[in-house]
């Protein structure tokens, strides 16, 4: 039998409580009758046997590309670079896909005679990966043939001597990509396209890039005018990188490898999470008293180590691979085929509960910035066609959104809080008077190129990330939320769900109409 689309739901007096994630927990609230929730579609079956269907994209290409063994040759230069510690979320049981299909490519790659091959985690401005995450995402074979001979590196964007300058875009905007990538023969890069906004020409553009490329891009007026980040054909971010794409591939030869995986998010331990709460079983409804019960009396740290131990038993549910743009248009059929749900009309008032993780605090801590970036970022952006909230509406997020920050994932997200938001939240301003330092900063960036830091810049691309939906809400109420930390993200703090209803109430007006995004798992809405 087929597994079910994703469905809206109308509450009434039957409906049974709606589970709420909060950070490291989750809670059962009661919503209004004549609420809406969006639950997303069921997980797609697994393919049958992975290797085979990988073997099989790499010999049929989509687009104009020739196989991958007609264009490996003896004495070539061949660099395989693949996404970072960033996706999937939560990160995938072993074998992670991307050392399955970089497993396939590398022996393709020895079957012809190849032996120059490096292999790039493509970071963009993200943090260094630690030799745990690169071996769960490479597997201990590639890992170990790699990582001790110097031939698995981590792409360094503050690197002169590797960034190489491949022109400007008829728009101005600087195509500057790592050297050993620009310089090969053929760049085979390995994708996890966990929602529709990855992929394709961003995947090099952004993924291989320096800070002086990327940031004709990640900036305010960019994010202001996307609509949404999960449309590519309405995203001036997209639009951007697919012109950097055209350059770079005016050089660069690309072989491009897609794979999409199935919304199977948790493991059995927490399958409540998965089902929709009127068809939770008595196990469920006692695994969840307890987990909830469990984790109320677990000390913050103790709880993020459990959460961030979980190994999703999500599973490959295509690949595609050849020429970029080809490669990606089927790979967006196959995000919409999973994600796909089709809401009618938008909401005054949209709920979302916020979970532990999200890109970029794997392994870490989801302080204030973060918490700002997955509500109105990513969540606010599932959309396709217009927003699942009414311009003016109000979004309710709820997280204990804590002023704690990762010391060494994050040092300049610490000082971009305490002193860049103590001076203004206006994401124009914030660019017009901070970036430039922080770009800039010797010690960010040596943070950056040794250790395991993220950009000194990267707070800033976190607080333009959410751009859009500053301009296009009325208002924004946390629930539950550090009240400090709350308020310096210019937003309103709550107690409780209902107390945020009745704060959205001055701002929309009585009787509102309500929705919840009942994520994760993850779904797209497709609002007419």
């Amino acid at each position: 039998m087929s597994p079910r689309p994703g469905f809206v739901l109308e509450v009434d007096r039957s409906t049974p409580p709606t589970l709420f994630w909060h950070g490291e927990g989750f809670r059962l609230e009661r919503l209004p009758e004549g609420s809406r929730v969006i639950y997303p579609p069921e997980p797609l079956p697994a393919l049958d046997d992975p290797d085979a269907a990988i073997a099989h994209a790499l010999e049929h290409p989509f687009g104009d590309s020739a196989p991958l063994s007609a264009l490996l040759f003896p004495g070539m230069r061949l660099t395989i670079a693949f996404d970072d510690v960033s996706l999937p979320l939560p990160p995938m049981r072993a074998p992670d896909v991307r050392g399955r299909v970089i497993e396939a490519v590398l022996d393709a790659a020895a079957a012809a005679g190849v032996d120059d091959v490096v292999l790039i985690a493509a970071l963009a401005l993200h943090r260094r990966m630690t030799d745990d995450e690169l071996r769960h995402a490479l597997g201990q074979r590639v890992f170990d043939a790699f990582a001790p001979n110097g031939l698995l590196v981590q792409h360094d964007a503050e690197d002169p001597d590797n960034i190489a300058r491949l022109g400007e875009t008829e728009e101005g905007e600087l195509v500057a990509l790592n050297r050993r990538a620009a310089e090969s023969d053929l760049l085979v890069y390995v994708n996890i396209n966990l929602v529709a906004m990855d992929g394709g020409h961003k995947s090099v553009a952004t993924g291989l890039a320096s800070y002086d490329s990327i940031k004709h891009h990640h900036n305010v007026r960019t994010m202001q005018h996307s609509r949404s980040f999960m449309d590519r054909h309405h995203s001036a971010l997209h639009t951007s990188n697919w012109r950097m794409g055209h350059l770079v591939a005016e050089h660069v030869k690309i072989f491009q490898i897609e794979t999409t995986l199935n919304t199977d998010t948790f493991p059995s331990s927490f399958g409540f999470l998965q089902r929709r709460e009127w068809e939770w079983t008595l196990r469920d409804r006692v695994g969840f008293e307890a987990t909830r019960s469990a984790l109320e009396r677990t000390p913050a740290r103790l709880a993020r180590q459990i959460f961030h131990s979980v190994r999703a038993p999500h599973a490959l549910a295509s690949i595609q691979a050849g020429e970029v743009e080809a490669v990606h248009e089927e790979t967006l059929a196959n995000v919409h085929r999973q994600q796909l749900v089709e809401v009618h009309g938008q909401t005054d008032v949209v709920t979302m509960g916020l979970p532990y993780i999200s890109p970029y605090n794997v392994n870490s801590i989801m302080n204030p910035i973060l918490v700002a970036c997955l509500g109105l970022g990513y969540l606010f952006n599932l959309y396709r066609g217009k927003p699942v909230v009414r311009e003016g509406g109000v979004a309710i997020l709820s997280h204990p959104t804590p002023w704690a920050f990762h010391p060494v994932h994050h040092p300049s997200y610490i000082d971009f809080f305490e002193q860049v938001l103590a001076d203004t939240t206006d994401p124009i301003e914030v660019e017009k008077r901070y970036e430039e330092q922080y770009a800039r900063d010797p010690w960010y960036i040596h943070l950056y190129r040794t250790s395991n830091a993220y950009h000194g810049v990267h707070p800033f691309y976190m607080w333009y990330w959410c751009a859009h939906a500053l301009d296009h809400l009325g208002q924004v109420i946390v629930v539950g939320g550090d009240r400090a930390a709350v308020r310096r993200l210019g937003f309103k703090p709550a107690t409780t769900l209902a107390d945020a209803l009745e704060m959205a109430e001055d701002v929309v007006g009585r009787s509102p109409t309500i929705t919840h995004l009942h994520t994760p798992p993850l779904f797209l809405a497709d609002v007419r």
